[in-house]
């Protein structure tokens, strides 16, 4: 498979926020979004066996791993070896997928996080996969605006969504206008700033 790195850091976003975590980041991404803070991941990448990723793995036997990428489905018949092996030495898994391409196959393996792209993106996710995110799942929005927050309010009126929810400003924005939002609307969701941009860590 394509591996554009593997590291250990703290998990920046997501229901795991702040666990020490190791990152197995995929190389190849279907999408180009404008505020994309991994854009070295898009293309290339090292080609690596699964037995080349397991021993680097295994090297810190770590209790969490979350794959992402780019975007991991694209490799989809190569992760799924990957995620058995994983998940039968019983490391929690969570993988981040950008919404759009289905994801149900890994579901008994891992906790799905899935992206909903906004329109500062620049690209469109496949919302009618919010109907198969399970309580253990959750969905992101990245907001950079009050029109991202209106699109998201709109998505998840139309596809009412099992797991958590969380709306994370983009790095750099102005975040106030974003927690008038979600005040003034209630809305079911937890605001989270990506606290590894804060941190400095990957």
């Amino acid at each position: 498979m394509k591996i554009a790195e593997i590291f250990r850091s703290l998990q920046g976003e997501g229901k795991n926020q702040g666990k020490p975590c190791l990152f197995i980041r995929l190389a190849g991404c279907n999408l180009r979004c404008h505020w994309c803070d991994t854009p070295a991941s898009l293309t290339g990448g090292m080609e690596m066996s699964l037995d080349a990723v397991l021993e680097q793995v295994w090297r810190t036997n770590p209790p969490y791993v979350c794959i992402t990428g780019g975007e991991p489905l694209l490799q989809a018949d190569e992760l799924e070896p990957l995620l058995a092996s994983l998940h039968k030495r019983g490391t929690a898994i969570d993988i981040e997928t950008n919404g759009t391409i289905d994801f149900t196959r890994f579901q008994p393996h891992a906790s799905i996080c899935m992206d909903v792209k906004c329109p500062s993106s620049g690209e469109v996710s496949y919302p009618g996969f919010l109907a198969k995110i399970r309580p253990e799942d959750s969905v992101k929005f990245v907001v950079n605006d009050e029109e991202d927050c209106r699109y998201a309010l709109d998505i998840m009126k139309t596809h009412p969504v099992k797991g958590e929810v969380f709306f994370s400003p983009v790095f750099g924005t102005d975040y106030k206008p974003i927690v008038k939002f979600v005040l003034t609307n209630n809305l079911p969701v937890r605001f989270q700033i990506q606290l590894h941009k804060i941190l400095g860590v990957q």
